[in-house]
C-alpha cells in the first residue's frame, strides 16, 4: 500500500541497520521455528498443511496487553466484516533528512468494510502529518472507499505541502553535485469515481488539479544556468484536467496485499479550458502482482511496474515524473526524492516479503528495482539506474494487517538511505 509518508534517513549507516536485522533474526528465529499461524486475511482455495497448528496472530497492542494488562482478552486475528467497524493504526516518529532536517511525524491509517459480504473489499484512509525544523508542513490524505458489492470505488489523493526540494536537472545523466534547491507551496486534488463493469474490472472518471506557487530557486551560482531555467520554470504552475481510468484489481486488502493482481491505465489531458496553464497530456500504466511463495506459507513475492509517458505538450517542470513522486512517494528506493526527472519514466521493482515470527509480529523484506527517465532535450532512453535493499516489518494492527516499515536502500553513485512508512510500499 501504500503508506503514505516516507522519510529518508541519511544519518543511519548501512552497517548499523543490517546489524539490527541480524539481531532480530537471531532473537526471533526460535519463536518462528516453534509456531505456525493462519493468514489474517481470509483467502480462497488456501489449504493449510496437515501438521500446522494455528497460533493467534499478534501485533504491538497484544504485546502491550500481555506486558501490562494480563487480564485483558486478545481480540480475534482478522477484521470482522461488520459494516462500519473502523480499525485505526497510528505511529508517531521523529525523522531526519537533508531536505527537512529534524521532523516530527504522525502517520495513520483506517480500515473498514461497507459490506458484510465475505468477498467485500477493504476500504482504507491513509494520512500523515509532518512538521519540520525548516518550518515545512507535509499533509497527504489517500482514500479508497468501496460501496456495497464492490460496485463503486471512490479514490482520493489530497496533499498540502510547503516544501523545499532538491532537483538535480533533467534526464538520466545528472549528478548529486548539481543539487539545486527549489522551495514552493503545493496543493494537489485528485478524485476518481470507478464503477465495476464486470467482477474486478472498473472504468473510472476523475478530476485532477496540481497547483504549485511561490516557487523560488537557489540556483547553482552566478552565470550557471540550471535545467529549471532552461526548461522555462516559472514562479507558479497549474495543471488541471479530467482523467479516464481503466482498472483491474483482485486485491481485497490494499494495505498489505496477499495473492492478487492490480493493473491500471490512466489517461489525463490537462487543458486550458479547465484552468491549466497549458495543454498537455500523459498516460500512466501501472501493474502489480502478488504471489504466495511457497504456496502454503505467508510469504509474498511482489512485482511492481510503474510507467509514465507524456503523450503531447510540455508539462510544468514540477509536474514531470520523478523519483519518489508517485502517489505514495515510493518509486526508486535507494535514491533521494527528485533524483531523476524527465518527460517519461519507466520503473520496475520486485520485493520478497517474509515472516521472521510465525505469529506475524516481525517480518522482513528484500527488494531490487530499476528506474529510467528519458533524455532531455531529446526523448530517448539509454540509462538504467538500479537500486536494492532490505527492511524490517513490525505488525501494528493485525486486524487491518498493517505493518510499520523500516527499509534501507542502496543506489548507484553513493546514493543510500533509510525509509520509514506505515503499510507496504506497494
Amino acid at each position: 500500500m501504500n503508506p503514505d509518508f516516507r522519510y529518508i534517513f541519511p544519518c543511519w549507516s548501512a552497517k548499523k541497520f543490517f546489524l539490527l536485522i541480524a539481531l532480530l533474526i537471531l532473537g526471533f528465529g526460535r519463536v518462528a521455528a516453534q509456531t505456525t499461524t493462519p493468514s489474517p486475511t481470509p483467502q480462497k482455495n488456501k489449504k493449510p498443511l496437515s501438521h500446522e497448528k494455528p497460533v493467534p496472530q499478534q501485533d504491538i497492542i497484544d504485546i502491550l496487553k500481555n506486558a501490562f494488562h494480563h487480564n485483558l482478552p486478545i481480540k480475534p486475528d482478522s477484521i470482522s466484516h461488520k459494516k462500519g467497524e473502523l480499525h485505526i493504526s497510528v505511529i508517531p516518529a521523529v525523522a531526519y533528512t537533508l531536505m527537512t532536517r529534524t521532523a516530527v511525524v504522525i502517520a495513520a491509517n483506517g480500515a473498514f468494510y461497507t459490506d458484510e459480504a465475505e468477498n467485500a473489499n477493504l476500504s482504507t484512509i491513509n494520512t500523515s502529518l509532518a512538521y519540520t525544523q525548516n518550518h515545512q508542513i507535509i499533509f497527504p490524505i489517500h482514500t479508497s472507499i468501496w460501496t456495497k458489492g464492490n460496485k463503486i470505488n471512490l479514490l482520493g489523493d489530497w496533499r498540502i505541502y510547503r516544501y523545499p526540494q532538491y532537483t538535480y536537472g533533467l534526464g538520466p545523466h545528472t549528478s548529486l553535485k548539481n543539487a539545486d534547491l527549489l522551495v514552493y507551496s503545493y496543493v494537489t486534488l485528485r478524485e476518481t469515481i470507478q464503477k465495476m463493469v464486470v467482477p474486478d474490472f472498473f472504468v473510472g472518471l476523475g478530476y485532477n488539479l496540481d497547483y504549485h506557487w511561490d516557487i523560488t530557486e537557489a540556483g547553482l551560482g552566478e552565470g550557471i544556468q540550471t535545467d529549471f531555467q532552461k526548461y522555462g520554470g516559472t514562479q507558479k504552475s497549474v495543471s488541471s484536467g479530467l482523467s479516464l481510468k481503466l482498472l483491474y484489481d483482485t486485491r481485497r486488502n490494499p494495505i498489505n496485499p496477499v495473492p492478487g493482481e492490480y493493473a491500471s491505465i490512466t489517461y489525463r489531458p490537462n487543458t486550458t479550458w479547465m484552468g491549466s496553464d497549458r495543454n498537455w497530456q500523459y498516460l500512466l500504466a501501472e501493474f502489480r502482482k502478488y504471489i504466495q511463495l511457497p504456496d502454503n506459507s505467508q510469504n509474498i513475492l511482489a512485482f511492481w511496474s510503474y510507467n509514465w509517458i507524456t503523450v503531447s505538450g510540455n508539462p510544468p517542470y514540477l509536474d514531470m515524473p520523478s523519483t519518489a513522486w508517485d502517489e505514495f512517494n515510493n518509486v526508486g528506493r535507494g535514491y533521494i526524492q527528485s533524483r531523476f526527472r524527465g518527460r517519461n519514466l519507466i520503473y520496475l521493482e520486485s520485493e520478497y516479503r517474509f515472516r521472521l515470527t510465525r505469529n506475524g509480529l516481525i517480518g522482513g523484506v528484500i527488494f531490487v528495482n530499476a528506474q529510467c527517465v528519458s533524455n532531455w532535450p531529446g526523448n530517448t532512453f539509454d540509462t538504467v539506474w538500479p537500486g536494492m535493499g532490505a527492511g524490517l516489518r513490525l505488525k501494528v494492527n493485525k486486524h487491518s494487517n498493517t505493518n510499520m516499515c523500516l527499509d534501507y536502500g542502496f543506489g548507484v553513485d553513493g546514493s543510500q538511505g533509510l525509509y520509514f512508512g506505515l503499510g507496504e510500499m506497494f
